[in-house]
């Protein structure tokens, strides 16, 4: 029997980030973290590159994207798509 992960530190609010999901308390989209990680960024890096988060938000994040693949991977190729050459 499957059950619905929780997350203690990620949260989806109407109207803000699209309704996506975001780092609770701050506009940080977990596809934000994720896009810094998958371009090579570790852990420390995108803690120095966002210090409002804590390493087990960005661990958090992590777990997230390895549950919703597919969302997430389809909204940092939408991000990477719009970012300025």
């Amino acid at each position: 029997m499957a059950t619905e992960a929780t997350y203690r530190h990620l949260i989806r609010k109407a109207g803000v980030r699209s309704g996506n999901a975001i780092v609770a308390d701050t506009r940080i989209g977990v596809h934000d973290v994720v896009g810094l990680v998958v371009n090579g960024a570790g852990v420390d890096d995108v803690v120095r590159s966002l210090p409002e988060l804590t390493r087990a938000q960005v661990y958090e994040c992590l777990a997230y994207y390895e549950d919703h693949r597919e969302e997430i991977d389809w909204l940092v190729a939408e991000q990477m798509s719009e970012a300025p050459e």
